[in-house]
């Protein structure tokens, strides 16, 4: 992870993380957040930002024991950086003393916080003091141990009885760059010669996904100017050739890719098959994103700014032969990539979705041909958006059979591979998948 430039003052990067974590707080992503900072600050304060939101149930309770009063907005969130960043000296990005002492010249030069410049001074040093035993005494506390939210952390606990402590552990590592290679333009082995060949160690992953050893800038990836390879999770390259297995012999496919933006699945889709496919998304500019990504892969689709669960508005009223439900989620399986995402979420959040993914699952089947296929996916780790929502599909609705597929794959590291039994032997996001096949009449 790349920290701060040292020409740039830390209490200038400290003052605009703690306005990304106030911003999170306010139910902002943190992506739009980020993407808010001014240029030369960005870098270093999305770096920052992901350590605190890795740390920030750990600062909180911390904050907890060094304030009797909740300080107002702006000072909290800055008092949770400095803590966040210093609390454990192993891996801290910067020297105690120089972190304290440059959140403190931050509060006093922000507006917001400048009247609380002295508490917080009064805090930290006073942190600096009894550190060992302030963070032995949070030790107890769930959402100081796993940096979860406790509802959270309760869910999992009931879900995954038996994994919930894996599952949350993955969830706090950092993911690797992981690529999908485009068939289409290049061999795995000639492109994991490329890679040798610029000096940069990758392994192939089960699937054959491959993770780089180090992450670098997509600018510095042999051939991702040029289409040979896609920034893509383990996990999500499994969506493509699980949907097409046994129907990509046929000829001139209809396919539709509800919900497609960034387009990722949808470059896989066609880098694997001459399919004709509609790629949907409800954002007009997330499209922007999908007709970039496939014209650097040299791909076409149709793309269209559309609700996909209002299907009167776009269909043209011929069924597809396979449909791509990457539903909306709270996004609990990618926290790994998004850590910002357990801090956003709220636990009525989860119901509203899977209201919202029962929607169109019941309405994107009624577009799909006998016989043809429907994969529902989504990137979380609550059984209601996953295992429970096909569970239901399938006891209402006879004509639907469903398939081998993977079900809910938990967050992992390659470090622990394996250690959720069901899981594949990678490194990969969760995500839960459920093909379903539509029986002939």
């Amino acid at each position: 992870m790349n920290y701060p430039e040292q020409t740039i003052p830390l209490w200038r990067q400290l003052q605009a993380t703690s306005t990304v974590i106030q911003a999170v707080r306010n139910g902002v992503s943190g992506t739009a957040a980020i993407e808010d900072v001014s240029v030369e600050l960005r870098p270093g304060v999305q770096a920052l930002a992901f350590y605190v939101w890795r740390n920030l149930g750990r600062a909180e309770a911390l904050r907890r024991k060094l304030a009797t009063k909740l300080p107002p907005p702006a000072a909290d969130a800055l008092l949770c950086v400095a803590l966040a960043l210093a609390w454990r000296d192993t891996d801290a990005p910067y020297d105690m003393f120089t972190l304290v002492n440059q959140a403190v010249e931050a509060a006093k030069r922000g507006a917001a916080t400048k009247a609380q410049a002295n508490f917080l001074n009064a805090c930290l040093r006073r942190f600096l003091r009894e550190r060992d035993a302030l963070v032995a005494a949070t030790d107890a506390d769930l959402v100081a141990f796993w940096n979860h939210p406790l509802w959270w952390i309760k869910r999992v606990q009931h879900e995954h009885p038996a994994r919930w402590r894996e599952i949350l552990d993955a969830s706090n590592s950092h993911a690797p760059m992981t690529l999908r290679i485009n068939a289409r333009k290049t061999s795995q082995a000639n492109y994991l010669s490329q890679l040798a060949q610029a000096g940069i160690d990758a392994h192939v992953e089960a699937g054959g996904a491959v993770v780089l050893h180090k992450a670098i800038p997509v600018q510095r990836i042999p051939g991702f100017d040029q289409g040979m390879v896609s920034v893509q999770d383990a996990a999500a390259q499994i969506a493509a050739p699980l949907l097409l297995d046994g129907l990509a012999t046929r000829t001139a496919l209809r396919i539709l890719d509800a919900c497609a933006a960034p387009g990722g699945k949808t470059g896989h889709l066609l880098e694997l098959s001459d399919c004709d496919v509609s790629a949907l998304d409800i954002d007009p500019r997330r499209c922007v994103r999908v007709t970039q990504n496939l014209d650097r892969l040299g791909l076409h689709a149709h793309i269209l700014a559309a609700d996909a669960s209002r299907p009167q508005g776009w269909w043209d009223g011929q069924l597809f032969d396979a449909i791509l439900l990457d539903a909306p989620c709270t996004a609990s399986g990618i926290v790994r990539r998004h850590p910002d995402v357990r801090w956003l979420r709220r636990e009525a959040d989860i119901a509203k979705l899977a209201a919202l993914q029962k929607q169109m699952l019941k309405t994107l089947w009624t577009l799909l041909k006998p016989g043809g296929r429907l994969l529902y996916c989504t990137c979380s780790l609550f059984l209601a958006e996953g295992q429970d929502q096909v569970q239901t599909f399938l006891a209402h609705n006879t004509e639907a059979v469903l398939l081998p597929s993977p079900g809910h794959l938990m967050p992992q590291t390659g470090a622990k591979a394996g250690v959720v039994p069901d899981n594949q032997s990678t490194d990969h996001d969760g995500f839960y998948y459920a093909l379903l096949q539509k029986r002939m009449a």
